[in-house]
């Protein structure tokens, strides 16, 4: 069984597209543009979970193949963390952030799109993070770049925030916004995300 070749990742994510890239999955690229306003309160899990699959459903109404979403959010203390909307709200969240441990919590849904029932799938993945500690002049230089503002928590543990980052304690991947390794088993293991092709095959 092959990986399936209609897959249609709904995210504008550069990463997440490279994700794919990197692990030989071609994918196309459908950018979902949906209202990420909570209807109500939910637990950091749910609330991943429930936008991923309403991007994952705006997405499949245009589309056929088999739509992937995903989701993530900063949680410090029970507060989830979201884009930072300026400087001084970036500075905050960071603050809070330094010298602690918080919760990077990803969730991902995959939308079959072909079939009349719409097959559906969710799964969350979290991992610890634990931040140095760093000076508020070292924060104010950083919040007045460009960095912080398109990423939940204001860092990407890639970029050049990630040398305030002590350890993790999780998958990397899911830190930078998909857990990849749990997508590939899926698709590998799952009926859904096989090459429908490749069914009569022995």
């Amino acid at each position: 069984m092959t990986i399936r070749k209609d897959i249609i990742l709904a995210s504008a994510s550069p990463r997440r597209r490279e994700m794919f890239e990197e692990q030989g999955i071609p994918v196309e690229i459908v950018p979902a543009d949906i209202d990420e306003d909570l209807p109500f309160a939910m637990s950091p899990e749910g609330a991943v979970m429930y936008l991923a699959l309403a991007k994952a459903d705006h997405v499949a109404e245009d589309h056929q193949g088999l739509i992937i979403a995903a989701d993530t959010i900063v949680v410090y203390n029970g507060e989830i963390m979201g884009k930072p909307q300026d400087e001084e709200d970036a500075f905050r969240m960071l603050s809070l952030l330094r010298g602690n441990v918080h919760q990077v919590i990803t969730g991902v849904c995959l939308v079959d799109s072909r079939e009349e029932l719409r097959r559906k799938e969710c799964l969350w993945d979290v991992t610890d993070v634990y931040f140095k500690d760093y000076s508020d002049e070292e924060l104010r230089r950083y919040v007045e770049t460009d960095e912080p503002y398109d990423k939940a928590g204001g860092y990407a543990i890639q970029m050049t925030f990630g040398k305030y980052i002590d350890h993790i304690d999780g998958d990397r991947d899911n830190v930078i916004g998909f857990p990849m390794y749990r997508i590939r088993k899926y698709l590998e293991t799952n009926e859904a995300g096989t090459d429908p092709a490749d069914g009569d095959k022995e």
